[in-house]
This record gives C-alpha cells, sequence and structure tokens, in this order.
C-alpha cells in the first residue's frame, strides 16, 4: 500500500526547482550578454562616414535663424488719403533720386486745400475789419475824454468865478461848493473814462492777437497741407532699387500706408532671431557666423532688442562683408553665435555619432577594425567637435550612427 507524500516535501521540491530554473535562466542571460560584448560584428566600409582627428580651433556657438536686409530702406508712405492713379516703376528696377514712383489722385485734398485757403483770407480780412472797429471804438472813447477834459476846464473856470464873486459880495457860498462839486463829479467822470479806454486798449490788443494767432493755427495748416500735396508726387529721395511697390490701380490709400521701398543694396545686415532661453548669453559684441549655403560669413551682434515677443529675442548683425555677392533682401540664412573659443585642441567633424553627453562611446578605424573608445567631448558646433581625451591627431573616428552596435567591443569593416 503505498503512502501519500507529505504536503510539506512536495512544496520543497517545487521551491527547489523554481531557483534551479531562476539560476539557469540569469546564467543564460549573462552569458549571452557577454557573449555579445565580445562577437566580432561585421560592417561594410559604404555602410559608414568616417572623419580624421586633427588639431584646430573650435567654437562654442548658439543656433539661430535669420533674415537678410538691405543696410539702409527707405519707406515711402502716402502723406495724404487718395487713391492709386498709375504706377510708374516696379520692384526689382532701379531708381535715381527724384524719380518718379507712382500717381496718385490728389484731387480730394487739392479741394480740401483751396477750402482752407478761401478760409485763411476769410479770417485775415475778419482780422482787418476787427482792427477797424476797435480802432473806431477807441477813437469815440477818446473823444468823449477830450470833450469830458474841456467840461473839467470850464468849470474850474466857474469854480474860479464863483469864488470871486464871492469876495466882491455879489455871491454866496453855496454857489461856490456847488460849482466845485461839478468839478469833482466831472473829473472823476473823466477818471472813469481814462480807465474804460486803458481796459479798451487791453482787449483790443487781445481779441486782434487771438484772432491773429488762429489765423497763424490756420496758416500753419495751409502749408503742412501744401507739404503733403507736394509729397504726394511719389518720387525716390535717393538713388537704389525698388524692392516693392503698390501697384493696386484705383485701391484707396490711408494717410500713412506704404506705396513703396527703395533699398541700397551696395550694403546688407542680418535681422536674427533666437529663443529667450538664452537671452543671458546674447549681447552686442558677441562674434556670428552667418551660413549661406556652404559658404560663411563673419560678422557681430550689433544691437539686441529689449523686449520678448512670443519667448523670441530679435537681433541686429553687422556683417565683415556687408557687401558680400551672396547677400539678397530677404534671404533666409542660419546665424550662429559664438559664445566660446578653443584654439589648438583635436577635433573631429561633428556627426550623427556624437549624441550630446560629454563622455561617450564611440568608433575608431584600426587596421580593418572599429575599435570602440570612450572620450571625453569638449566644445561642440554645427562642423566640429572638440574630444579632451580617448583619441589622438590622425585617429579615423567613425561619425555615423554607431547606436546598433552600442554594446560591441570591436566590429570588423569590410
Amino acid at each position: 500500500m503505498d503512502k501519500e507524500i507529505a504536503l510539506e516535501v512536495t512544496s520543497a521540491k517545487r521551491k527547489k526547482t523554481a531557483v534551479i530554473i531562476t539560476i539557469s535562466l540569469a546564467v543564460l542571460v549573462f552569458a549571452v550578454m557577454l557573449l555579445r560584448g565580445y562577437i566580432k560584428s561585421t560592417i561594410t566600409r559604404a555602410e559608414i562616414t568616417t572623419a580624421k582627428v586633427e588639431i584646430g580651433n573650435i567654437e562654442n556657438t548658439i543656433n539661430a535663424t535669420g533674415e537678410v536686409l538691405p543696410e539702409f530702406e527707405e519707406i515711402i508712405t502716402s502723406p495724404i488719403n487718395a487713391s492709386i492713379k498709375s504706377a510708374l516703376m516696379d520692384a526689382g528696377n532701379k531708381i535715381k533720386a527724384g524719380q518718379s514712383i507712382l500717381t496718385l489722385d490728389k484731387s480730394a485734398t487739392q479741394t480740401d486745400y483751396e477750402k482752407q485757403k478761401f478760409q485763411l483770407e476769410t479770417k485775415r480780412t475778419e482780422i482787418s475789419k476787427l482792427k477797424l472797429d476797435l480802432n473806431k471804438s477807441f477813437y469815440d472813447i477818446q473823444s468823449n475824454n477830450d470833450i469830458k477834459q474841456l467840461h473839467i476846464s470850464n468849470l474850474a473856470d466857474a469854480v474860479e468865478n464863483a469864488k470871486r464873486l464871492y469876495k466882491a459880495g455879489g455871491g454866496t457860498r453855496e454857489n461856490i461848493e456847488q460849482a466845485e462839486l461839478n468839478l469833482k463829479v466831472a473829473q472823476l467822470e473823466k477818471k472813469q473814462l481814462e480807465n474804460e479806454i486803458k481796459s479798451k486798449q487791453q482787449t483790443m490788443q487781445l481779441e486782434i492777437k487771438e484772432a491773429e494767432i488762429a489765423a497763424d493755427i490756420q496758416q500753419n495748416d495751409l502749408k503742412e497741407l501744401q507739404r503733403k500735396l507736394d509729397l504726394a508726387n511719389v518720387v525716390a529721395t535717393r538713388a537704389g532699387v525698388i524692392t516693392y511697390v503698390n501697384k493696386n490701380i484705383g485701391a484707396n490709400i490711408h494717410e500713412g500706408e506704404t506705396l513703396a521701398r527703395i533699398a541700397d543694396l551696395g550694403s546688407f545686415r542680418i535681422q536674427g532671431s533666437v529663443s529667450d532661453n538664452v537671452a543671458d548669453q546674447v549681447r552686442s559684441g558677441l562674434p556670428v557666423i552667418v551660413r549661406i549655403n556652404d559658404d560663411q560669413l563673419r560678422g557681430h551682434v550689433s544691437n539686441v532688442s529689449p523686449s520678448v515677443q512670443n519667448s523670441i529675442i530679435s537681433f541686429d548683425v553687422q556683417l565683415d562683408d556687408r557687401a558680400n555677392k551672396l547677400l539678397r533682401p530677404n534671404l533666409k540664412v542660419d546665424v550662429f553665435l559664438v559664445t566660446a573659443t578653443h584654439n589648438k585642441i583635436m577635433r573631429v567633424a561633428n556627426g550623427p555619432a556624437f549624441k550630446g553627453p560629454s563622455v561617450q562611446d564611440i568608433f575608431v578605424l584600426n587596421n580593418g577594425k572599429a575599435e570602440r573608445r570612450t572620450v571625453h567631448i569638449g566644445l561642440t558646433n554645427f562642423d566640429y567637435v572638440e574630444i579632451q581625451s580617448g583619441v589622438k591627431a590622425g585617429d579615423e573616428v567613425i561619425t555615423s550612427d554607431m547606436s546598433e552596435y552600442k554594446n560591441s567591443k570591436e566590429i570588423t569593416v569590410k
């Protein structure tokens, strides 16, 4: 008769089996990993790109974007509300100072000018009439004052006569007092009239001054309108090339609206923009590299905008060669702000093999093999990577992406 196996024995056997299986799997995985590290993978020469380690200089740069703009550009705006009558020039045409670009229909403004001119003449006529009226009023008051003076003289004589009669016994004291009273009243009336004359003079001067100021303001407005009418003859004030002209014949143009742009294409500047994340590194005088296709131009930051718009900082670049033949208006270019420079260091052409960390593994060609090496990375830019250790000048480094072989110690290159 069979005996039942104890539950504790069965459980122990199961645990032992699980431990053995787990250890076996771990050993197997470790062996595979170890084997992969020593397996000599194979790659063809056509699959990779390489570059020689050389001694040279390197500049650390910040990537930015830029647009080529004429260094000097005149924007011609409409001085009046008008409509475009005809376009005499087209964008791209060279132009000399004094040449016409557009013809505007300025009849409405001309009518307004004639109306204001008539109003000014009317105002001047009113001023002349005001002077005549005020002079007449002043003359009437002055005449009344002269009459008062004659009346006072008569009253003074009457006082003297009353006093003589009184001494001769032919008059009374009351007659003298009455004559003196009449004289005082006349003198007070004359003084009042003199004050009125003085006040009238001041009033006259103020009224004429106000009218003259109003006329002067209207005269200045008329001169300004005449100036705008003269500017409405849209002509170039300097020689250059027309980069824009509004050719919408018949379109209504408001005062201040752009009609044309004239640029001096003999010299250019770069208007750059960069993320505000590097705002603390962007400053005036910073060296700049401008890349146009495969060519490079040098310059420096001449001005940095103090404001940030949409997380973007704008800056201007003054080029060393502002008349380079590669420069074209509105051309988009790559701009690189140089923040640091290292001289006489080991460098190699930049490529996908360099991922960014300061310590990383790369592959170096040696006798038909690609050997993995750990290197220390310094400055980097769009062209070169500085290698501080792990290689020597003359070594040939694989610059293409080798992440597929990151666990290989050595690769055979066919």
